[in-house]
């Protein structure tokens, strides 16, 4: 048996690992797979054709820039789904360029599933309608998504969330460390690092008044270089890179931008001031088509506001500052947004995420 899965973001390609070992636990010798990832799915697969998650294309414009690049990778899948007589092709997430690779393996008869459904219940609603057409079933790790499917006549599953394999229990604290331990999260992407990184190091330094002896993590995910907290590394901050969570669990606050962070902060009970800034074109095109309330994960799952957005023209150091000075300082509010946060982590079910969903696939396949 062939599998193909393709994943386009550091996320994806960790949540994609775990699948593809838990598809050849249950395949046995005789399963194959083959990816478009990042390095994390490269050490899994049998087969490795392209790494897409550490190119960072991301927004509404800026990927126009990679579409040669992008159209010739399409081109490849195709040619390798029908040389290799692939069994089935997995899409994680990432659905501007996962939406043509569907395409293309309806057109060659290969049956695609869906793992970590692109967020269409935030924005372009109508993408629904599209992976009808084109998924044999899509496997959600959010539970209000499964009703969304199902309602518009998509089979459907909620796995759980994969991050509950990955995190080790909060820990127990009903008011922040003196001094406050506060770790900084830009984002997995090397644009996103060189947009927030600047604003989260100056916001520090303004925490500082309140906190002279504040200790301070920038926390850097595995795709990025050294090369791109020099400034941070400049201004005597710690450069975490760590496998598992154990440093961040023992954070009072984090200040991160929007993405799975806020979601592995909300899992790991670590209360958070949100930012994100991206281009202005980006940025009006988004405002346009967003749905939702909140941006952050954490917010949408809580259904109020527990961490703070900073968005665009609001995401300066001084409010980031101003918002989590305000936080470390109102003790029972700080313990309230860490009992709502655990209350989220909850609500996502169990662990075996990837497990779930490689029984789903290979049983719809043997079938």
């Amino acid at each position: 048996m062939m599998i193909v899965i393709v994943a386009g973001d550091p996320s994806g390609d960790l949540h994609a690992s775990h699948l593809i070992r838990a598809l050849k636990e249950r395949g046995g010798a005789s399963l194959r797979v083959a990816a478009v990832g990042g390095p994390l799915m490269r050490a899994q697969a049998d087969e490795f054709l392209e790494d897409l998650a550490s190119r960072g294309v991301t927004g509404f414009w800026e990927p126009l820039v990679k579409l040669p690049f992008m159209a010739r990778l399409a081109l490849r899948l195709k040619r390798f789904m029908k040389d290799r007589n692939a069994d089935a092709l997995i899409c994680v997430d990432y659905y501007g360029f996962n939406r043509r690779v569907l395409g293309l393996a309806k057109k060659l008869g290969v049956p695609a599933f869906y793992y970590i459904s692109p967020q269409v219940w935030a924005s372009r609603p109508r993408r629904v309608q599209a992976l009808k057409k084109l998924v044999r079933r899509m496997l959600v790790i959010f539970p209000f998504e499964e009703k969304l499917y199902a309602d518009a006549g998509v089979p459907c599953r909620f796995v759980g969330h994969p991050l509950l394999d990955l995190m080790p229990a909060p820990e127990e604290k009903s008011a922040p460390g003196r001094p406050p331990r506060v770790g900084l999260l830009p984002g997995s992407r090397r644009s996103e690092i060189e947009r927030h990184l600047p604003i989260l190091l100056r916001a520090c330094d303004k925490l500082r008044s309140y906190y002279p002896e504040l200790k301070v993590q920038a926390f850097a995910p595995p795709s990025a270089p050294d090369s791109a907290y020099d400034a941070a590394r400049a201004d005597g901050v710690e450069i975490v890179r760590e496998k598992g969570y154990e440093q961040r669990r023992r954070l009072d606050l984090a200040l991160c931008s929007s993405g799975t962070a806020t979601l592995e902060n909300a899992l790991l009970g670590v209360p958070m001031v949100v930012l994100y800034k991206m281009s202005w074109l980006t940025y009006r095109i988004a405002r346009a088509l967003i749905r939702v309330r909140h941006i952050a994960m954490a917010n949408i799952l809580a259904g109020e506001t527990l961490a703070p957005e900073l968005i665009q023209r609001d995401a300066t150091a001084e409010r980031l500052a101003e918002e989590a000075a305000k936080l470390l300082a109102d003790a029972p509010r700080y313990a309230e947004v860490r009992r709502k946060l655990l209350a989220v982590r909850a609500s996502l079910g169990t662990p075996g995420a990837a497990q779930r969903a490689a029984d789903s696939i290979l049983s719809e396949l043997r079938r």
